[in-house]
């Protein structure tokens, strides 16, 4: 007999940012990754695959508020858990 977690389904749209609406904290207890054309991602804070777009942060600059610039970045999007 496998004792293997239930994995939620993972979302269209995921962001890392607790006071989003589009956050799902179970999805958090696994760990997750994005691909990006083909390529890993290993600093997305949002991501949408219906849209296909990521935001990523913008070096180390900062907003008012103290959170991380994001710029968003377009294409095929791939969420998965590793």
């Amino acid at each position: 007999m496998t004792d293997t977690p239930h994995k939620p389904e993972l979302p269209d749209h995921l962001s890392s940012d607790a006071r989003s609406p589009h956050h799902v904290a179970a999805v958090f207890e696994h760990d997750i990754g994005i691909r990006l054309n083909d390529k890993e991602l290993f600093n997305v804070e949002e991501y949408c695959v219906s849209e296909g777009w990521v935001k990523v942060p913008a070096g180390k600059t900062r907003d008012r508020k103290g959170n991380p610039l994001l710029i968003k970045l377009k294409g095929r999007v791939e969420a998965f858990y590793k």
